[in-house]
């Protein structure tokens, strides 16, 4: 963004107010409070490495602070150079860095280096000869490579208590070498000196002040005498200083977070001000769709009967495989794809679900209703790109992988090995099963490598000869089928007698759900894959994978 013109501003009437930062985050605040510029200042950055205002730090170092500075902002940034940093030679690669770097200003003081605070007490304070520092302007000019680009010379004159004819000399000395403006320092608790300077002044050389010390002064005020620039300089800090000293305190004193709610601003504040909303903008513009917004929603409502006497006391979810449960081991699999945002629906025994860091949601009526009415127990939370899996189900990470390729509303993960092990003992009775569009021949090990293919029927009552794969119970829906769903569920609430392949709606499976998508014309696609997944719907199961498991 180009740098916005100061020299500009300076045309229009009025005072110029800017405001102290020292870094991008305070500026962004100067910013919006509505100043007209901000004033990198040298001690505020000083005193943010907890270094004294005397030219400890580096030209570097003061023009970086400053760089991140205007890129935070769109206001002019009017960067405090101490006394350039040294003589008129290291005064030309000052102006380069800033200039190169966005600042529309900089403000060079007649301190001698290593420079001194204008307010330090007891301090020794000398200042340069006012032909050295006009040597310094004149190579500042020369240096510059725009005229909008500022350059303040500043006399130290008053403070060093040298007179107000010095002072005069100096300023007029420094205007008269082409200064763009004059800033004149005073420790006075009153206006008087900037008063009286300015009664005397005889150039058209704007001039600038710095109200730090003689604070009941306005702006308004100071403009009318003459003073083009106004500078706030280091309040912000010094007010950030008190709150943080304050909100510490309270913090330690009663040991807990909750002591700082009073002093401090909500996390989401902080994100308005870095700007996460833009950073959320650009990842669904520029990077291809993965994880960034996934959601998952884990069914864990049900009893477990078929598991007794394992779940007389824990549910389904939390039994132990070598030492993590089923629940553990699918927030580990879901967490390693970056997906963090994980709620499961509890029913039975739920006081036992309690993992960290989930959100949980409550179907009390479970031994009356589905998994269907599971689902919706969750429905604020369903939005967005959301996985829903069961929550007795194990599974390989290629499993989860293959489904969060799809942009299909409805995806199901289907699983192909079917077509071999149909019928055989140990298998659940009655299983999700799948016929697909364009399924390859039975009993064939290959996958369908071009993406999801579509479903035309998925149920339980199908005949097991005739299904091309089975549905593992983990689907995808994207942010249009998350809708769809949710559309359909409000029609279908209501609706009184059987529901496919259930007695009624509210003890509907998943099966069922998708059933009638499918009957209504909606897109279900199926991802395949080739086993890499088990479930534990049964004493035969449990042991199969704990046997299955390495570790």
């Amino acid at each position: 963004m180009p740098t916005p013109s100061l020299r500009k501003r300076l045309a229009e009437p009025g005072p110029i107010i800017i405001t102290g930062a020292h870094s991008a985050i305070s500026a962004k605040l100067v910013e919006e409070a509505g100043f007209d510029g901000v004033w990198a200042s040298g001690f505020e950055i000083s005193a943010s490495r907890c270094v004294p205002d005397a030219n400890i730090l580096t030209m570097a170092e003061n023009v970086e602070a400053a760089r991140q500075m205007a890129e935070a902002v769109s206001i002019p940034v009017i960067a405090d150079c101490d006394n350039g940093f040294g003589n008129a030679i290291n005064v030309i690669r000052t102006v380069r860095e800033y200039e190169k770097n966005g600042i529309a200003a900089i403000c060079m003081e007649d301190n001698i280096f290593p420079k001194r605070c204008s307010f330090y007490a007891g301090v020794k304070r000398e200042l340069a000869s006012p032909e050295e520092h006009a040597g310094k302007v004149k190579a500042a000019l020369d240096t510059r490579e725009s005229d909008e680009f500022l350059i303040i010379a500043r006399t130290e004159a008053l403070i060093a208590g040298w007179g107000m004819e010095e002072a005069l000399k100096r300023a007029r000395m420094y205007a008269d070498a082409g200064a763009d403006l004059c800033l004149i320092h005073s420790k006075s608790k009153t206006a008087d000196e900037v008063t009286a300077f300015a009664r005397h002044w005889d150039r058209e050389t704007p001039l600038m002040a710095v109200p730090t010390i003689y604070k009941e002064t306005t702006a308004d005020e100071l403009n009318e005498m003459g003073y083009r620039i106004v500078v706030m300089a280091n309040h912000a800090m010094r007010s950030s200083i008190k709150a943080m000293q304050t909100t510490l305190k309270a913090l330690h004193d009663q040991r807990k977070p909750a002591a700082a709610d009073p002093y401090v601003v909500p996390l989401e504040e902080v994100y308005r001000l870095v700007g996460v909303t833009e950073m959320k903008d650009q990842e669904k513009s520029y990077l291809p769709a993965g994880t960034q917004d996934v959601r998952a929603v884990i069914l864990a409502a049900g009893s477990g009967e078929k598991l007794l006497p394992l779940t007389e006391n824990t549910p389904t979810c939390m039994l132990d495989i070598k030492g993590k449960s089923i629940l553990e081991r699918q927030v580990e699999a879901l967490n390693a794809l970056g997906i963090k945002d994980i709620a499961v629906v509890r029913g039975y025994k739920k006081d036992a679900i309690d993992l960290p860091n989930l959100r949980y949601f409550d179907n009390d009526d479970y031994e009356n209703s589905g998994e269907l009415a599971s689902l919706l127990a969750a429905r604020e939370f369903l939005t967005g790109r959301t996985v829903v899996l069961y929550g007795d189900i194990v599974f390989e990470p290629h499993v989860l992988e293959s489904l969060l390729q799809s942009e299909a509303p409805v995806t199901l993960a289907v699983d192909r090995s079917w077509t071999e092990h149909q019928g055989k003992a140990g298998l659940p009775s009655r299983p999700d099963l799948v016929q697909l569009k364009n399924p390859a021949s039975a009993g064939s090990r290959q996958l369908n490598l071009d993406g999801p293919t579509g479903v035309t029927k998925v149920a339980r009552g199908i005949d097991a000869g005739a299904a091309d794969a089975e549905f593992i119970g983990m689907m995808m829906l994207s942010p249009e089928g998350t809708e769809r769903v949710l559309s359909l569920w409000d029609k279908l609430a209501e609706k009184s007698g059987a529901f496919h392949e259930s007695d009624n709606v509210k003890s509907a499976a998943l099966t069922d759900l998708l059933s009638e998508l499918i009957a209504q014309g909606e897109e279900v696609a199926g991802t395949e894959i080739y086993k890499g997944w088990m479930e534990v719907d049964s004493f035969e199961d449990y042991r199969r994978v704990w046997a299955g498991l390495k570790k």
